[in-house]
C-alpha cells in the first residue's frame, strides 16, 4: 500500500464540511481483499486493541487495506483525544486505487495520523513492532502544540455557538472573527480594541500602581529597588513581611511572598531579578488572593486562587508528593490543561525554608506543605470560583482599576480576607492588573462551576444582533462565472458596498486588481474575507479549488451554478462525467445558509437538481417560463427569473418585475443568450440579497461589457469596418454559446483564431474545432505559449483532426504565438467581416487588440 498524495481540505469539501485529510492511496491486488484467514486483522488488533470495527470490503468478509488505513487513522486521532468522527474511503477508477478521507481537528496531527497509520498497517502486515503508546503520545504533543489554549479556545467555541466565522492567523493564539469590514481580531485574551498604552502600563507595576493609587483604588506601599541591599533597605523602610516582585513580570513568575528575613529577601531578590532587571518591593496584605475578571467595564467572573501545596503522609518527602500531584492529568506544562505543574525552583525552595522544610523532608501525615506563596495557577496553584459572592463595591473597585490602567479585559488581582465585604472595609488591596488575562481558572476552576467568560468576550466584540459576517456570494459552474461575478459585484457596488471580488483574472477590491492570474481558488477568497474594507464578497469558486482545498468559507448567503458542461476538466483528479463534475460543483449549494438562496439555471438537469441539496431557498432562472421546472417552481409561488417578449422577468408569486433588455448592455438587446443568461442569474442574486429594483436597473443598465471591466469575456471591437470579438472560452460548451451567440450578427465572411489549453481530453480539444467548422469560414490555428505538459504541435494536431469532416472552415494558417496569429488574422479581414479570437494571455492579447485597433484609426 502506497500514498501517492496527500491534501489538506481545510473547508467545506467535496466529501464532509470537516476539515479532513484526502489520500490517494495505492493498494496491490492482494490488498484490496484481505480475507480473515491472513491473519491480518489479529496482528492489528494485537498493536492496536482499540481500533474497533472494521469494515468489510463488499459483499465478502474481506477487509480492504484503505478502508483500514481510514479506520486507524481516524482512531489514532481518537485515542490521541481529537474530536474527529468522519471518515470514508472511495474507489477511484482506476483499479486498486482509492482516496480516504479522514477528519482532523488540527492539520498537522490529521497529516501525522496518517503516516502513522500507514506505518502501522505495514507493521501488520509484515508482523513487525509499532510502538503504539510513542505513536499517540506524538500525537498528543501535536494537538497541544497546535490547538488553541484554553482562554483562545473558549472564545472560538463561544463565537462558533453564535454562528460567527472564525480564521486563526498564526500557530497561536492570534484569530479573526467575522469577515471583511465587520471583522474583530484576538490575541489570547486581548482584542483589537485593547489600548497598546494600557497594556504597557499594566506591565509596568510600579506605573500601574500609581495611577491606580491616584484614582483612590487601594494599592499596597512600595518601590522599586535598585540591587538585592536596597531591597532589604525598602523592607525595613516599609516593614516586613514584604513580597518581592519583578516589576514587569506575569503569570507570577519571580513572585515571593511574605519574605521577612534579610536572607529571604535576598533570596527572593535574586528569583525576581532573573526575570526582569527592575525589581519592587511592597507591602505584604495577608488575606487570599483573588482574581476578578472585567470584560467591557463589567465584573463577569471571579475566583479565589490557592498557592500550590502538598498534603503529607507521614511516608513521602516533599519531592515525592509533588511527583504525584503531578501525575494528574489535569496538570501539565504550559496553558494547554487545566492546572499546571507544581515545581519546586528556588521560590519554592524559600517557600519550604520557611515552614523548615527541604525536598527531601517527609512532612506528617495530614500537614499541609505551601510550596509557593503566590497562588497563580501558572505556577501550580488551584481556583475556586467565587462569582457568586462578589460585593458589588468591591466589583466596582475592580472595575475602576480596568478602566484607570484603560483595559477593555482585564484581570484585577487583589489580596483580601472575602469577597463578600468591600475592599477598604476589610484592608485590601489591589496588586496587579493583568492585560490578556488567563481564562482557565474561571472556565474550569478546581472547584466550583464554570464561567461563560468566553461568551463575554465575544458579547463585548459582536453586538447581539452581528453575526460578524458580511453578504458572501459563491459562483460556480463550466461557463459564465466570471462575466456573472463581475455583474453581481457591479450590482453591489452601486448598493454603496465596497465589494470584494475574486474571478480567474484576479482579485479585485473597490474595483481595483490587488493580485493577477486564475483567483477562483479557495486562498484568494480567504484573502478577500481578510480585507478590512470589503464590505460584501462575490467569490468564483473553480472545481479545482474545491477538490484540492475545500471552500473557503462555511457557507454563503447565495450560491450561483450557471451550468455544467462537458470539458471543463474532465479526466482530472477523478472527475471523468459530468455527473461527477455536478457533485462538486454542488459543494457551495450544500453550504447555503438556511436563510440564504441558491440561484439555479432550470434548463440545466445537473444543476437544477442540486435544488434537493439546498439548505436554504432556492431561484431558478431560465429562459423558457415554460419549461417544467418553471412551472412547478411558479406554481409554488417560489422565485423565479425568465425571459418574456424583450424583458427579463423576476417573479415571486403574483409579484413581477420587468427589466427591459433594451437597458442591459451586456445583452445586446437580448441577442446574446449567454450573456442573457448571465444577467438572470446576477439579477437573481442581487434580488437574493435584498437589493432594490432601482438599484439593479440602474447596476444593469451601467454595466459595460468591454475590455477593461469584464476582459474576455465577448469583448466587441471595430476594426477598420469588420468586427472582432475577442473571448475566453475554451471547453466545447463555450464554443457552441458563442457560435450561438455570433450567429445572428451579420457577417459577409466570418474567421476564427484559435489554440487549446492542453490539460483538457483529446475529445474535449477536438470537439471545440468540430463545432467551430460548421459555422467559420476560416480558421488560424496557433499554439500557445504553455502546452500545460503537451508536446509541441500536439494540441494544433489535435485542433486539426476536429476540422477534419468540417463543412464550412479552412484553415488558413497554423502559427506560433499568439499576437502573430492575431496579426494574421487582422490582415486577412475585409470591411463588413467577422472575426472571433479566442484568446490565451488574456490581458496582454486584449492590449494587443487595442493597439491594433487604434492603430487602424490613425
Amino acid at each position: 500500500m502506497e500514498i501517492s498524495r496527500i491534501r489538506a481540505l481545510r473547508g467545506p469539501n467535496l466529501w464532509s464540511h470537516r476539515t479532513a485529510i484526502e489520500a490517494v492511496v495505492a493498494c496491490a491486488p492482494a490488498e484490496c481483499s484481505v480475507s480473515a484467514d491472513t491473519g491480518f486483522e489479529a496482528r492489528l488488533r494485537a498493536r492496536f486493541p482499540e481500533i474497533g470495527a472494521l469494515q468489510p470490503y463488499g459483499h465478502s468478509d474481506a477487509i480492504c487495506m484503505a478502508h483500514v488505513l481510514e479506520a486507524v487513522a481516524l482512531s489514532l486521532q481518537l485515542h490521541a483525544g481529537c474530536t474527529v468522527s468522519f471518515g470514508r474511503t472511495t474507489a477511484t477508477t482506476e483499479a486498486g486505487v482509492f482516496q480516504v478521507v479522514v477528519e482532523y481537528s488540527e492539520e498537522t496531527v490529521g497529516r501525522a495520523a496518517i503516516e502513522l497509520a500507514l506505518t502501522l498497517c505495514a507493521a501488520a502486515q509484515h508482523d513487525t513492532p509499532f510502538d503504539l503508546a510513542a505513536a499517540l503520545a506524538q500525537l498528543r504533543e501535536l494537538d497541544e502544540d497546535e490547538r488553541p489554549g484554553p482562554s483562545t479556545g473558549a472564545i472560538i467555541q463561544a463565537a462558533v455557538a453564535r454562528g460567527i466565522p472564525y480564521r486563526r492567523l498564526t500557530r497561536g493564539s492570534m484569530v479573526q472573527f467575522g469577515w471583511g469590514s465587520r471583522q474583530c481580531r484576538i490575541q489570547a485574551a486581548e482584542t483589537g480594541h485593547t489600548s497598546a498604552i494600557g497594556e504597557s502600563i499594566a506591565q509596568d507595576k510600579e506605573l500601574t500602581k500609581a495611577l491606580l493609587d491616584a484614582a483612590g483604588v487601594p494599592v499596597p506601599r512600595g518601590r522599586s529597588v535598585i540591587d538585592a541591599e536596597d531591597a532589604w533597605a525598602a523592607a525595613n523602610e516599609i516593614g516586613v513581611p514584604v513580597v518581592i516582585k519583578p516589576r514587569d513580570g506575569n503569570q507570577g513568575k519571580g513572585v515571593a511572598v511574605n519574605m521577612e528575613t534579610r536572607e529571604q529577601v535576598l533570596q527572593a531578590y535574586a528569583a525576581a531579578h532573573e526575570i526582569s532587571d527592575s525589581v519592587m518591593v511592597e507591602r505584604y496584605i495577608p488575606g487570599d488572593d483573588y482574581r476578578l475578571l472585567v470584560v467591557s467595564g463589567q465584573c463577569v467572573a471571579a475566583a479565589r486562587r490557592d498557592p500550590p501545596r502538598v498534603i503529607g503522609d507521614g511516608i513521602h518527602s516533599v519531592a515525592a508528593l509533588v511527583e504525584q500531584v503531578n501525575r494528574d492529568p489535569l496538570r501539565g506544562d504550559g496553558h494547554a490543561t487545566a492546572l499546571t505543574r507544581i515545581r519546586l525552583d528556588e521560590i519554592g525552595l524559600v517557600a519550604l525554608a520557611k515552614q523548615g522544610m527541604t525536598p527531601d523532608s517527609i512532612p506528617a501525615r495530614g500537614a499541609r506543605v505551601i510550596l509557593r506563596n503566590n497562588a497563580n495557577l501558572s505556577t501550580g496553584g488551584s481556583a475556586t470560583d467565587v462569582t457568586d459572592d462578589v460585593h458589588p463595591e468591591l466589583a466596582a473597585r475592580a472595575v475602576a482599576a480596568a478602566q484607570t490602567i484603560g483595559l477593555d479585559i482585564c484581570g484585577v488581582d487583589m489580596v483580601c480576607d472575602s469577597v463578600l465585604q468591600p475592599l477598604e472595609a476589610q484592608g485590601g488591596a489591589v496588586i496587579e492588573v493583568n492585560a490578556a488575562p488567563g481564562l482557565r481558572m474561571h472556565l474550569a476552576p478546581s472547584y466550583g462551576k464554570g464561567r461563560p467568560v468566553g461568551e463575554a468576550i465575544i458579547a463585548s466584540m459582536f453586538a447581539a444582533d452581528n453575526n460578524g459576517r458580511i453578504p458572501l456570494v459563491a459562483v460556480a459552474g463550466t461557463n459564465g462565472k466570471t462575466t456573472t461575478v463581475r455583474l453581481i459585484s457591479h450590482l453591489l457596488t452601486v448598493n454603496g458596498l465596497r465589494v470584494g471580488m475574486t474571478n480567474s483574472d484576479g482579485v479585485y477590491i473597490e474595483g481595483k486588481r490587488i493580485d493577477t492570474g486564475d483567483c477562483s481558488g479557495p486562498k484568494s477568497a480567504r484573502n478577500v474575507l481578510l480585507h478590512p474594507y470589503v464590505d460584501a464578497a462575490v467569490l468564483e469558486t473553480a472545481r479545482g479549488g474545491v477538490l484540492r482545498e475545500g471552500l473557503a468559507f462555511d457557507h454563503c448567503d447565495v450560491a450561483v451554478v450557471t451550468n455544467i458542461g462537458m470539458g471543463d476538466h474532465l479526466g482530472l483528479s477523478y472527475i471523468s462525467t459530468v455527473e461527477d463534475l455536478a457533485v462538486v460543483k454542488r459543494v457551495i449549494v450544500e453550504h447555503v445558509a438556511a436563510s440564504g438562496m441558491a440561484v439555479l439555471n432550470a434548463a440545466d438537469p445537473n444543476v437544477a437538481s442540486m435544488a434537493a441539496s439546498c439548505p436554504g431557498s432556492v431561484t431558478f432562472f431560465a429562459h423558457d417560463p415554460h419549461h417544467p421546472v418553471m412551472t412547478r417552481q411558479r406554481a409554488r409561488g417560489k422565485r423565479v427569473v425568465y425571459v418574456e417578449a424583450d424583458a427579463i422577468v423576476a417573479q415571486h408569486g403574483k409579484h413581477k418585475q420587468r427589466l427591459v433588455l433594451a437597458d442591459i448592455p451586456l445583452t445586446r438587446h437580448g441577442s446574446i443568450a449567454f450573456q442573457v443568461d448571465n444577467a438572470m442569474a446576477a439579477i437573481a442574486a442581487a434580488w437574493a440579497l435584498g437589493l432594490d429594483w432601482d438599484v439593479i436597473r440602474s447596476g444593469l443598465a451601467s454595466f459595460i461589457n468591454d475590455a477593461a471591466t469584464a476582459p474576455g469575456r465577448f469583448n466587441v471591437f471595430d476594426y477598420r469596418g469588420a468586427t472582432l470579438i475577442a473571448d475566453y472560452g475554451h471547453n466545447p460548451d463555450a464554443m457552441q454559446a458563442l457560435v450561438t451567440a455570433i450567429s445572428g450578427m451579420p457577417a459577409q465572411r466570418r474567421s476564427v483564431v484559435i489554440s487549446g489549453a492542453g490539460d483538457r481530453r483529446d475529445e474535449d480539444i477536438r470537439q471545440q474545432t468540430q463545432i467551430l467548422g460548421a459555422a467559420f469560414d476560416n480558421v488560424i490555428l496557433f499554439q500557445d505559449q504553455c502546452q500545460r505538459g503537451r508536446a509541441d504541435g500536439e494540441v494544433l494536431a489535435l485542433l486539426r483532426e476536429g476540422l477534419k469532416d468540417a463543412s464550412r472552415a479552412r484553415i488558413s494558417a497554423e502559427i506560433t504565438g499568439e499576437f502573430l496569429a492575431i496579426d494574421t488574422a487582422l490582415a486577412q479581414l475585409q470591411p463588413g467581416d467577422l472575426c472571433l479570437i479566442l484568446v490565451d494571455q488574456v490581458d496582454e492579447a486584449l492590449v494587443h487588440i487595442a493597439r491594433r485597433v487604434g492603430e487602424a484609426c490613425i
